[in-house]
């Protein structure tokens, strides 16, 4: 009886023929998983006493991609025992050949992708330059999409699909696609343009379009900008190919224009008095440019001003030195006598 069972027909095969594709088919994903184990127990632990890196990677990028060719290879070996229509078998075939070659391209991206991390940016790290950290980027993303554009065609093709007609009719709807990715070619050109003019690098401080921050990456399509606040930015960069950009990184110094209101009773020994201490003050502190510019500018409502324009190094602290710089004036004019004006307003009443 449990013989007459197995011998039994379901759709073109019997009982025992589908219960041992089924069988292949578990032993196929059994054998993927114990493969994966050994892989992570004991092969990686080998490669883990070996001087170099490379077979590691080689190891830790390889198991996936390698377990999952193994179980799709042995279910189809499984599938193919079935005596199945023509058609099937032609479209399980060609999904066969479709999942190897996408599987393959994976384990070509994992391999460059951990390649790329563990030498490319070590190395690019120790030159002097920040062009190729700058260009690093842009050939790892454009590596990866033109490998994964190659294996998707050469899948397809494999798949029965016919590419050429495929890229034919791509071709017909290609100025459709143009004008809907005109900003994305743009900005992609954007960014070549960056890389190209160079007119910042990496960490960087630049003010674009109302923002202020530091380059923390440049991408093919975008660039991401650090603000002052803390926030990051994400600027197509199509905008730095047409608006002005200020890159503060490159001040050789940094100007700073001090107005200084003096009261009205200051008599003019004393005004000259104050601009010898502010030259004075200039010439002693060290973090500034010798370059200065002292002069009585002008006689407002409640004050006659001062104007005291000094320059900072580049490699000195901005706010540190403009607090030493602010409360010298300070100390050294209140000690000289000289007042410090407010805004004052005195009214004459006639009498009735």
């Amino acid at each position: 009886m449990f013989e007459g069972l197995l011998n039994r027909s379901y759709y073109g095969n019997t009982v025992l023929q589908w219960l041992t594709a089924l069988a292949i088919v578990l032993a196929a994903l059994l054998v993927g998983r114990a493969l994966y184990w050994v892989t992570g127990n004991v092969v990686k632990k080998l490669t883990e006493k070996t001087k170099t890196r490379l077979d590691d990677l080689i190891v830790d990028m390889v198991e996936e991609p390698v377990v999952l060719v193994v179980t799709v290879a042995g279910a189809w070996i499984g599938i193919s025992r079935l005596t199945l229509p023509t058609g099937v078998q032609l479209w399980l075939g060609q999904g066969m050949r479709f999942i190897v070659i996408l599987t393959a391209t994976w384990l070509v991206t994992r391999l460059l992708d951990a390649l790329y991390k563990e030498y490319l940016v070590p190395l690019a790290a120790k030159t002097d330059t920040d062009l190729d950290d700058q260009l690093l980027p842009i050939v790892r993303k454009g590596g990866k999409i033109g490998i994964w554009v190659m294996g998707i065609v050469v899948a397809l093709n494999n798949a029965g699909y016919d590419v050429g007609a495929l890229i034919a009719g791509l071709g017909i709807g290609g100025l459709a696609l143009a004008m809907a990715a005109k900003d994305t070619v743009s900005n992609v050109f954007g960014g070549l343009t960056i890389v190209a003019d160079r007119p910042f690098k990496l960490n960087d401080r630049v003010k674009i379009s109302g923002f202020d921050g530091f380059i923390r990456e440049i991408g093919m399509r975008s660039t991401r900008l650090e603000t002052l606040d803390g926030t990051v930015v994400t600027i197509p960069n199509a905008k730095f190919a047409d608006s002005p950009v200020e890159n503060v990184s490159l001040e050789p110094s940094r100007k700073v224009a001090v107005n200084l209101g003096l009261t009205y009773d200051t008599p003019p020994a004393k005004m000259q008095a104050a601009m010898d201490v502010l030259r004075g003050l200039a010439a002693q502190e060290a973090r500034l440019e010798p370059k200065v510019s002292v002069a009585f500018n002008a006689f407002g409502e409640s004050a006659m001003n001062i104007l005291f324009v000094y320059f900072i190094r580049k490699d000195a602290d901005i706010l540190a030195t403009q607090t030493a710089v602010n409360l010298a004036i300070l100390e050294r004019l209140s000690a000289a006598g000289l007042k410090f004006a407010y805004p004052t307003r005195t009214l004459y009443t006639k009498p009735a």
